[in-house]
């Protein structure tokens, strides 16, 4: 019997190829750097690692005079040992806006995207420096930039009732081909809102999903985590019953060759994608609720807060939402919510009535 490939192995092939694509792009040193962290990082880190340091050397080839008869594989060591700090920082400030080569349209960083492209950078520099290959380390001489904390933005209660209600029952609001495509997809969405308010599973993890991980005798799925670890995720009775809502209209689905074992289809019978899944979050949480920009990850918020407060058990959360450090969780979902600010309001008393 012929081996299944699975959502993640293909991922990881697709991204290994994609990683060997770019380093034909970039000096012959910087493979060097890539081997010595397959065993330690995810292809899905080493292809972001690999377009963040090629945004670097073109950085160098259009912004430094130095290098501007350069080609990028003509880079070596020795360049890379006459960067200075001030370069460094020149570069930060190109980052917050720059056309791509072969591009018209800007691409700008905000505080994440700029602290991920110069700790990017950062190990990049520490490998060679480590190994003794460059004398200088000028990662080492610049302040990485500061992240401000956001506000962690989750459904309400009544909010999660409301964005289930609609996606049951939208289709009497919708125009007659509004609602033919609609009818379609209804039971798909719901399971997959459902799955994501009911477990807190990412939505890499909710795509990846094939039909023999569902188990409904003990009502888990089986994941394969951030970081590659399998574990099991166990549901209640509404994502059961979502989930078996859909199986039954996905048995009349005839999917695309590689892609029967899928749990999710798209409308083009093809594994649905993590593009589509975000997609039809905004569309029916934008019904809901105006102030609030719904994710998936929002979702998945939504479930860690909620079963924080059911449970106050922290390392609870940690596990399910399969968080190695339980400092993260707490951050995120042990954040002090709006009721109960309102009860410290109520809670002094100036003076006696």
């Amino acid at each position: 019997m012929e081996k299944r490939t699975t959502y993640h192995e293909q991922i990881d092939i697709d991204n290994t190829l994609k990683l060997r694509e770019v380093l034909r792009t970039l000096p012959d040193f910087v493979k060097d750097f890539f081997r010595a962290i397959s065993t330690t990082t995810s292809t899905s880190t080493r292809i972001k690692y690999a377009y963040d340091i090629r945004i670097f050397f073109q950085f160098l080839l259009t912004e430094n005079p130095a290098y501007r008869k350069f080609t990028m594989q003509e880079f070596t060591l020795a360049d890379m040992d006459n960067i200075t700090a001030l370069d460094l920082e020149e570069y930060i400030e190109h980052l917050k806006a720059y056309k791509p080569l072969d591009d018209d349209e800007y691409i700008t960083n905000g505080e994440r995207g700029l602290k991920r492209k110069i700790s990017a950078l950062r190990t990049f520099y520490a490998y060679y420096y480590k190994h003794e290959m460059i004398q200088n380390n000028p990662t080492l001489l610049i302040d990485m930039p500061k992240l401000h904390e956001k506000e962690i933005i989750r459904l309400d209660a009544d909010e999660v009732a409301k964005l289930l209600d609609f996606v049951e029952s939208c289709g009497d609001e919708l125009t007659p081909h509004q609602r033919k495509y609609y009818e379609k997809t209804r039971y798909r969405d719901l399971a997959i809102i459902t799955l994501l308010l009911g477990t807190g599973v990412r939505v890499s993890e909710c795509v990846g999903l094939d039909v023999e991980d569902l188990d409904f005798k003990n009502n888990a799925l089986k994941l394969l985590r951030k970081g590659g670890s399998e574990m099991f995720v166990y549901f209640g009775k509404e994502v059961e019953k979502a989930l078996k809502d859909y199986l039954e209209i996905r048995k009349g689905i005839t999917p695309l060759s590689g892609h029967e074992h899928a749990l999710f289809y798209s409308s083009q019978k093809k594994r649905i994608n993590v593009k589509t899944v975000e997609n039809l979050v905004k569309k029916y949480s934008r019904q809901v609720t105006t102030t609030k920009k719904i994710t998936p990850h929002k979702l998945r918020s939504t479930y860690g807060t909620n079963l924080y407060q059911e449970t106050g058990d922290i390392y609870l959360v940690a596990d399910v939402l399969g968080h190695k450090d339980v400092n993260t969780t707490k951050k995120h979902y042990a954040a002090m919510d709006d009721s109960r600010r309102r009860k410290a309001a109520k809670a002094v008393k100036l003076r006696e009535e």
